[in-house]
């Protein structure tokens, strides 16, 4: 692995662990066993390589976002997809993140919020599309309006004033807002689908155990 990528690699895993402020460019070089030095030759500063781990991460969202919605077999499967690929992302994550962003990092933020409002916008949209479409999403619903509360309702687990860190599980809040959402847009047949995914899931999890 070349080194930028390594670095990069370290910066993600620092960051998501810990946020973006408290994390500096010695402890990532320190991880890495290299000199703080070697890092500013591939990154100019910790501005930058903020950057560019979101940047890799935006786009890595989009590749996992168009695989999932290939691999599924209807809309409801493509947000059970959806949950488990969160689940298996929060549960390394502090929630401090996109505060952080937003507060330290205000033109990497500007960037992932263009990212949020067109390509995640626009995956809800399709999802809601396709789902009245297969008859599993109440046809009357605005997608319009649902699409963007969903996409906000996303990223209030974040929230430190509703759910305060510690007393609150990012992984309980986000299932609880995904099954929520689900259940408020679902026909009867949509309904039954959502019942035989959470089996499913239940099941594969005692599998997993």
């Amino acid at each position: 692995m070349e080194m930028k990528e390594r670095i990069q690699q370290k910066a993600r895993e620092l960051f998501m662990r810990y946020g973006f402020r408290s994390v500096t460019m010695d402890e990532i070089a320190g991880q890495l066993g290299i000199s703080k030095k070697t890092l500013y030759q591939f990154f100019e500063d910790k501005d930058a390589l903020v950057e560019s781990v979101m940047q890799a991460e935006m786009s890595y969202m989009e590749v996992e976002c168009t695989r999932q919605n290939n691999e599924s077999e209807n809309a409801i499967d493509e947000i059970f997809k959806d949950m488990d690929c969160m689940e298996a992302v929060m549960d390394s994550m502090n929630p401090q993140i996109i505060f952080d962003l937003e507060k330290f990092y205000p033109k990497t933020f500007e960037k992932f919020k263009r990212h949020k409002n067109t390509f995640m916008l626009d995956m809800i949209k399709n999802n809601l599309e396709r789902g009245i479409n297969e008859k599993l999403y109440r046809s009357e619903i605005n997608i319009d309006i649902v699409a963007k509360f969903r996409l906000e309702s996303s990223f209030i687990v974040f929230s430190q004033d509703l759910f305060p860190y510690g007393k609150y599980s990012l992984l309980k809040v986000s299932s609880e807002i995904y099954h929520h959402y689900l259940h408020g847009i679902a026909t009867a047949e949509g309904t039954k689908f959502i019942q035989k995914y959470i089996q499913q899931r239940q099941k594969n999890k005692l599998t997993a155990v």
